[in-house]
């Protein structure tokens, strides 16, 4: 026999969850669609990648004999969520390359590939470029920023999100050509050197997805050499992923520098407007008007109004504190509801300037994220 291990059906299913986002799908190599269990000092490591990202957790587990497979991540995954809660014992056959599982009265054995053909995954050297990264504020950070990045592949350095650390600050940005998110996360740490690299928004979501603030303090940036790769380390998890080669656009030109009309607003009653007029925008390119009608002093409100000819119009006013003079713009209702839905703050700033320039949405009582989104033209 190969590889004797058990562990609880709990962690194995969330070990599986975890690793699973980096499964390879409709690929020429079989073995890229199975996950590699192997033992780790005690601990069980399962692993997969598409060899453009790769994730590995361990798990606590009772290691009996050292060993490894890799079986059909789909197989094992499906089988130990049908598995009731307790202990799961696994076993390999060297001869016949299979994993033989038993759980309760339950019992399975799972054809596999030699672990030998797995492809060897980045481990963090000594020597790499490792920068700590308080782990929760990278996960709202990510959450705050990657939702921005492109979907197409037209461009691809847009489907990625820029990672730039100089003077104490590491900064997040992304773009798709209609809006830009970028967050300021300031690190207390001795890394003299300055970078710039673009990671694939999916690989960053994934980080944000496996980030546990409970037991994860820091999330450690390894920056390898020689390779065109990042590695991200948590406390029982690991996420590496290829950087996206070419020139992240200069965000900063994009950032308007005069917003002369301000608005202040309670960011859930304004998602709340915006919701509402989304269903009456969908069938019109997701348009919503914000005119912002300043009245007396400070205060005023912001009109919201969607209309489409087969399906009606809808109109909400939202209570407003406005610096500047009255205007109307229009912007994507989608894009509205995408930044006002990261925005933990109860307030939110809205700077504009003319119809068709952008709007710029901030956070009050944050100044470390900014959102560019671009203006949609009215017809008169």
């Amino acid at each position: 026999m190969g590889m004797r291990v058990s562990c609880l059906q709990d962690n194995l299913a969330r070990g599986l969850n975890i690793v699973s986002a980096a499964v390879g799908k409709r690929t020429s190599l079989p073995v890229l669609e199975n996950i590699l269990l192997t033992t780790d000092n005690g601990r069980l490591q399962l692993a997969a990648t598409d060899t453009s990202m790769g994730i590995r957790a361990w798990i606590g587990a009772s290691v009996e004999e050292d060993g490894a497979i890799t079986v059909s991540a789909r197989t094992l995954r499906d089988l130990v969520n049908t598995l009731s809660v307790g202990r799961v014992d696994m076993e390999v056959s060297v001869r016949t390359q299979s994993l033989h599982l038993s759980s309760g009265a339950s019992k399975a054995q799972i054809k596999g590939i030699d672990a030998a053909e797995f492809p060897l995954m980045p481990e963090p050297a000594e020597e790499d470029d490792t920068i700590a990264i308080p782990a929760s504020i990278l996960k709202e950070s990510i959450k705050m920023v990657a939702f921005a990045a492109a979907r197409d592949d037209t461009r691809p350095i847009l489907t990625g999100v820029l990672l730039a650390y100089e003077d104490d600050i590491l900064t997040l940005a992304a773009a798709d050509g209609f809006r830009l998110s970028v967050r300021e996360i300031p690190i207390e740490t001795e890394y003299g050197k300055s970078f710039s690299l673009v990671v694939p928004a999916r690989a960053l979501q994934e980080v944000e997805r496996v980030i546990d603030p409970e037991q994860d303090e820091f999330a450690y940036l390894s920056i390898p050499a020689d390779r065109q790769q990042v590695i991200f380390s948590l406390t029982s998890v690991d996420i590496d992923s290829r950087t996206i080669d070419g020139e992240f656009p200069d965000f900063h030109a994009i950032i308007p520098r005069e917003t002369p009309t301000r608005t202040v607003l309670d960011t859930a009653d304004f998602l709340r407007a915006v919701t509402r007029a989304d269903i009456f925008a969908r069938e019109a390119n997701n348009m919503v008007r914000l005119s912002v009608e300043p009245q007396d002093g400070m205060a005023g409100v912001i009109r919201v109004t969607a209309s489409d000819q087969e399906i009606g119009e809808n109109e909400g006013i939202v209570d407003a504190s406005i610096e500047g003079d009255g205007m109307e713009v229009a912007f994507n209702a989608r894009y509205l509801m995408d930044v006002l839905k990261v925005i933990r703050h109860d307030n939110i700033q809205l700077g504009t300037s003319q119809q068709d320039k952008p709007g710029l949405i901030s956070p009050v009582g944050d100044e470390t994220y900014s959102h560019v989104i671009m203006p949609m033209h009215i017809n008169r």
